[in-house]
This record gives C-alpha cells, sequence and structure tokens, in this order.
C-alpha cells in the first residue's frame, strides 16, 4: 500500500458521502414504503417478511456480504442476468451502495415502521371518510405525524452507511481512487504500519460525524422537526 495522497483522502470523502447518501435514498424510500404495507396490512407470512427485513442488523457484515455475493456476484443468481446487461457490482462503487444499502436498510425499515404504527389511526380514518385516497392518506396525513421518527431512522442509516466496512470490502473491495472509502482507507493505512495517516483518516471521519450530527439537529429544528 502506497502513501496516501491529499487527493486520495478527498476521494475517500467524496466517495464516502456519495455510497452513504445514495444507500440512505434507497433504503429509505424501499424501507418507508414496506413499513407504511406491513404496519397497515394483514397477510400469510408477514412475520417472515419482518424477520427478512431485520437480518442484515444482527448478521456479521462479512456474512451479508457474502449473501450479496451468491446474489449479484458474476456467477450469482441475479449477477449472471446482470452481467448479460453489461451490469457489474462487483469491485465497483455501484455495489459498495447496494452493500451498505442492504445493511443499512433495517434502520430505515424499524424506525419507519415504529413512527408509522404511533400515528393516531382515529386521523388517518377521518381522511378516508373523506374521500382521501390511501396513497393521499399515506403521505398527507401518516408520514407527517410520524416523520420524527422517520427522519431518526434516515439519519442514522446515513451515519451507518458511513461506517460501513464488511460488506463493503466483500462487494467492492479496497481500491484506492475507486471504491475505497474512509472505513477502508483507515484500515489500509493501519495495515500498511501507516499510524500518523490511519489517525488523520479517522480525525476527518470523527469532524464529518460531528458536523453532520450539528447540521441535522439544525435541520430538525428549521423544518420543525423537533415537537414543540
Amino acid at each position: 500500500m502506497g502513501q496516501f495522497s491529499d487527493g486520495m483522502i478527498l476521494s475517500c470523502i467524496l466517495l464516502t458521502l456519495k455510497v452513504a447518501g445514495l444507500a440512505a435514498a434507497v433504503s429509505f424510500v424501499l424501507g418507508l414504503l414496506l413499513a407504511w404495507r406491513m404496519s397497515r396490512a394483514r397477510f400469510p407470512g408477514r412475520r417472515w417478511i419482518d424477520a427478512a427485513c431485520a437480518l442484515p442488523l444482527v448478521l456479521p457484515p462479512t456474512v451479508v456480504g457474502y449473501f450479496l455475493i451468491l446474489l449479484v456476484g458474476r456467477r450469482g443468481i441475479v449477477g449472471q442476468w446482470l452481467a448479460e446487461v453489461g451490469i457489474n457490482l462487483i469491485f465497483s462503487w455501484q455495489g459498495a451502495v447496494v452493500a451498505a444499502t442492504v445493511v443499512i436498510f433495517p434502520l430505515t425499515y424499524r424506525s419507519s415502521k415504529a413512527a408509522l404504527r404511533s400515528v393516531d389511526h382515529t386521523l388517518e380514518n377521518a381522511a378516508r371518510t373523506l374521500g382521501a385516497s390511501e396513497w393521499r392518506v399515506f403521505t398527507r396525513i401518516s408520514i407527517p405525524l410520524a416523520r420524527n421518527g422517520i427522519f431518526a431512522g434516515l439519519a442514522l442509516a446515513f451515519a451507518r452507511g458511513m461506517g460501513e466496512f464488511g460488506a463493503t470490502l466483500m462487494i467492492a473491495g479496497n481500491l484506492p481512487g475507486k471504491t475505497q472509502t474512509l472505513a477502508l482507507a483507515v484500515y489500509a493505512a493501519f495495515q500498511a504500519g501507516d499510524d500518523a495517516k490511519a489517525m488523520t483518516l479517522v480525525l476527518i471521519t470523527s469532524l464529518i460525524c460531528a458536523t453532520l450530527r450539528d447540521t441535522i439537529a439544525v435541520f430538525r429544528r428549521l423544518s420543525g422537526f423537533s415537537r414543540s
């Protein structure tokens, strides 16, 4: 492992923010929609689906990464079809996004489901009696009332995505300038015996996380996410 340059550090920062941001956005949309369905509907196998959605939260990240390789690897169940259309997720930043999305999905899903369950159903039913569609009830009543929990899950998922390591290493590898995030760069610097560079990367990561925490707190106050 060669010496880190300022350009490589900047590349790690930008890639980390991109991967965490995209993963949080995808997991937020999927988690919120599934949580809405799971918190309102009753159907056979519901408990099994709920357990499967929480599985990445309790499995070791390397195990999640291995399952993803079996799924989207070049010889995987979905990977073979992706290869036919020219998509290769292995050793790519897109693969890092997929890995991070799967790992953080339970955070957005569980937070959204808990928040939606706390909504007063009488308000939703009142909207239905006035002719509102289910989608309108969801977007105009349920989400605004559950926004604190939903937003908290999104913020936590983004922070977790920034620190994702095991599954990302399995899927995307640790390629400087291509798939190396801050977490992987810290590991690479430590393995190379460059303690000074590892400490620099750790401090940068800590500063970014602290800044994001403060920014999120301000955004919540300005947007009215905090309850009065």
